[in-house]
């Protein structure tokens, strides 16, 4: 079902995918250039319905607006506060796990470095964009030591956005926190021939281990 919350901004795009007898709800939040309709949120989404979960995505102010970059990040920190607001308001008995492609996690763990809504019970991150290409540096986790709910960082070995190494000195001081290495994967977990894997299978390695940490988590 397709829902419109307004902000302080303006009209916000919420579209929620119910699975029967969901023991969560998964709130996905879209990355810098494309909204919450491109083809890995969409594929991604059906595949955690599939598994047992409500899935809800949402499109920022910016993207909502046209515009191709997402400018300041507290309009965008503050939306993610009121997708969850509203989605513990509609599912009261279910806990929810919170996660983005790209800058729509970094912008998820900013809400959760700040504050700790009782309903979240959990992060993961669809590859997360620790530096500019070409520019090494882990200033953009500093942060991360705040958020106070389990973390589970999915990245590609080989993205461009978050160079392993220094994830790995990341992960190194988050002790609850954990990281699936996808061999070959770049920065949208695409690999290529020559791993022997398809972008599919890689797919449905990310939602299994998520639903295994997912399930852990909640226990």
């Amino acid at each position: 079902m397709e829902l419109f919350l307004n902000d302080s901004l303006g009209q916000i795009t919420l579209e929620v995918e119910e699975a029967d007898n969901a023991r969560a709800v998964i709130i996905i939040a879209h990355g810098a250039g494309a909204g919450m309709h491109h083809p890995f949120m969409t594929s991604i989404s059906g595949l955690f319905v599939a598994r047992g979960f409500h899935v809800a995505r949402f499109n920022f102010p910016y993207m909502e607006n046209g515009k191709k970059f997402p400018g300041a990040p507290k309009p965008n920190i503050e939306t993610w506060g009121l997708v969850i607001d509203y989605l513990c308001v509609t599912y009261p008995d279910l806990p929810i796990i919170i996660s983005g492609k790209s800058y729509g996690g970094r912008m998820a763990s900013h809400l959760l470095a700040d504050q700790s809504p009782a309903a979240v019970k959990g992060i993961f991150y669809l590859g997360f964009p620790l530096h500019a290409a070409g520019k090494d540096s882990k200033a953009r986790a500093t942060h991360l030591n705040a958020v106070q709910v389990p973390q589970l960082f999915l990245q590609g070995i080989n993205d461009q956005l978050a160079n392993i190494d220094l994830m790995r000195e990341v992960l190194s001081s988050l002790p609850a926190a954990r990281m699936l290495e996808v061999e070959f994967g770049d920065h949208s977990f695409k690999v290529p021939k020559a791993s022997g894997r398809t972008s599919k299978e890689v797919m449905h390695q990310l939602v299994e281990v998520t639903t295994e940490w997912i399930d852990t988590v909640l226990k």
